[in-house]
């Protein structure tokens, strides 16, 4: 009898032994490496009528939190918005914007354009006549009459001069980087940032119009929704 009580022991000892064993391996600090989470930052695409002047511009936006992907499609009203649907369905984008002027096309290619586009839940930052108003807005105080697209040109060069800086809107229409520190600068005589002044007038000019006829609103633009939209992500 006395035997089979240390037979039994020692299997229960062994078990125990076996059991704490488990534990200690179940318990053991893991030295693997673990893979890193990539947090990646969401993309916002702005579709551009033009190829040089608007993608130049946003894509100088220093951005924390977000990517912009700024493409220059040279299409117009409804082509570019069809570009950006087509765009929209190859990729992931946190928000899409499309950027495009009145100029010379026909009121119903642009107001179908801008309500197409918001159909399809992307932004619109228009312009009437072009994305050069949207710059003179930065150093001059329009009040949103009638300006002839064919004097932004001459109007922002004389805008830029006492800065020794030179637009050339009748050839690359590149927004350099110099012109853009002086349009994300700081107003000395007014006491706010340039961008803040661009938005305040352009805001003030938009809700001058009937706006259910975009058409017929020059001058004005709504460039300021974008730019607004992007300092969310600075």
């Amino acid at each position: 009898m006395k035997m089979k009580n240390k037979q039994v022991n020692q299997i229960a000892a062994k078990q125990k032994h076996r059991d704490e064993l488990k534990s200690i391996r179940r318990n053991k600090p893991s030295f693997d490496r673990i893979a890193p989470i990539l947090n990646q930052k969401p993309t916002i695409l702005i579709v551009c009528e033009g190829k040089n002047t608007e993608p130049s511009y946003f894509s100088q936006f220093k951005l924390a939190t977000a990517t912009i992907k700024p493409v220059g499609e040279g299409n117009n009203t409804l082509s570019l918005v069809n570009s950006a649907i087509e765009l929209s369905q190859k990729g992931n984008y946190e928000q899409i914007w499309c950027v495009f002027d009145k100029d010379d096309f026909s009121n119903n290619n642009f107001n179908n354009a801008i309500l197409i586009a918001e159909s399809n839940n992307f932004g619109v930052a228009y312009s009437n006549q072009a994305f050069e108003y949207w710059l003179i807005l930065h150093f001059d105080d329009h009040q949103g009459g009638s300006m002839d697209r064919k004097d932004y040109n001459s109007k922002i060069n004389k805008l830029l001069k006492p800065f020794n800086l030179n637009y050339n809107g009748d050839k690359s229409k590149i927004i350099t980087e110099e012109i853009f520190e002086l349009l994300d600068g700081y107003d000395e005589n007014i006491g706010k940032e340039r961008k803040i002044l661009a938005i305040e007038r352009a805001k003030r000019n938009y809700d001058q119009f009937d706006n259910n006829n975009p058409s017929n609103a020059e001058s004005s633009t709504t460039v300021f929704r974008i730019v607004e939209e992007l300092l969310k992500y600075l």
